[in-house]
């Protein structure tokens, strides 16, 4: 039977632009060389399209070829230009392992789907929803699900620091991971934690701090057809939780330990794996995605944000439960890509 042609994309624009390329060389580990053909495409920082031979090594100075997705349904693919003209490869299915802005934002999804070809993930509606945490947070609410209290501030807009309960958090209201995130404790720090993340995004989210433990879960599937993963805790040495180093963020994190299965009480677990679920389904996931919450003295499960493509790398916490739950990252990436190939329609 003929392998499917599976396109990797991966790299990127964003922040996050290394721990993308160090995901996608965990992912071309876990594939199987009988199933899949796979066809690598590395985004520079830059923003340029290169047709290569994998994400290891100098792929972004090496030997690549200029490729573009075709945004043409009958072309199904990818446009390579050789020799001063353009081959096309179609593609069966495509894995977008691609994180934070113009990657799980819906920008990347949008172009996929102009495109025709199924890929791996939530849609454009999710994707932009769950990056965007204060919508994420109003849709959440309504479905009854506890999110913790937020304040937005727009590009023109300032706030009262004394309107403020002490301690909150800041960050960039549509940005992935811990960068541009600052806990302040005193009202004096608001202005310039709120310039901070200005750096990444015009539109800033300060919310309450929660007091509980910092927990996560792996989801994967379709509508009602949900596999919950072991659920995590956020063990910290010391400061706030930073998924990784932003200065080397292919390090991973230099404060914090994941503990799977989290040290919680049976009870939690499986309600934080049935929030995890009601939250997956409230703001319309699909495939795969990260939820992330607290865990809260009282029992109490507050959301904190839900990624749509998490790390996959070998550090990464979302193959980590599901690999406690007996999922392995290759059969992770095989459910996902059938759940493309033949879940419901976008």
């Amino acid at each position: 039977m003929a392998r499917l042609k599976v396109g990797i994309i991966f790299g990127g624009r964003s922040e996050e632009h290394l721990v993308s390329v160090k995901s996608a060389r965990e992912v071309a580990r876990n594939l199987d060389p009988d199933v899949y053909e796979p066809f690598y495409v590395g985004i520079t920082k830059d923003g340029a399209w290169k047709l290569c031979d994998g994400p290891e090594g100098e792929w972004e100075n090496g030997d690549c070829r200029p490729v573009v997705l075709s945004p043409a349904g009958d072309v199904h693919g990818l446009l390579v230009l050789e020799e001063g003209s353009y081959r096309t490869v179609r593609l069966d299915v495509v894995l977008p392992v691609l994180h934070g802005r113009l990657g799980e934002d819906g920008a990347m999804q949008g172009l996929l789907e102009l495109s025709g070809i199924p890929y791996v993930g939530c849609d454009v509606q999710s994707s932009a929803l769950c990056m965007d945490k204060s919508l994420a947070y109003v849709v959440a609410a309504s479905a009854g699900i506890a999110t913790p209290e937020f304040w937005t501030v727009t590009a023109d807009e300032t706030i009262d620091p004394a309107l403020l309960g002490y301690p909150v958090f800041v960050k960039p209201a549509r940005s992935g991971s811990s960068f541009g995130v600052t806990k302040v404790s005193r009202a004096e720090e608001l202005a310039g934690a709120v310039e901070t993340a200005r750096q990444y995004d015009a539109k800033v989210l300060i919310e309450a701090a929660v007091v509980g433990s910092e927990i996560g879960c792996a989801i994967l599937g379709n509508g009602s057809e949900l596999v919950a993963g072991e659920v995590d805790r956020i063990a910290l040495s010391h400061g706030f939780f930073r998924i990784h180093q932003e200065d080397s963020p292919e390090t991973g994190s230099e404060n914090s330990v994941a503990v799977v299965p989290a040290d919680i009480p049976e009870e939690s677990r499986l309600r934080v794996q049935e929030a995890a679920k009601a939250v997956y389904r409230a703001l319309g996931c699909g495939g795969l995605a990260r939820v992330d919450m607290f865990l809260k003295e009282d029992g109490q499960v507050v959301l904190n944000e839900v990624n749509t493509f998490p790390g996959m790398t070998s550090y990464s916490r979302y193959p980590r439960m599901m690999a406690a739950a007996g999922i392995p990252l290759s059969e992770v990436i095989d459910r996902a890509v059938s759940l493309a190939l033949t879940g419901k329609s976008r």
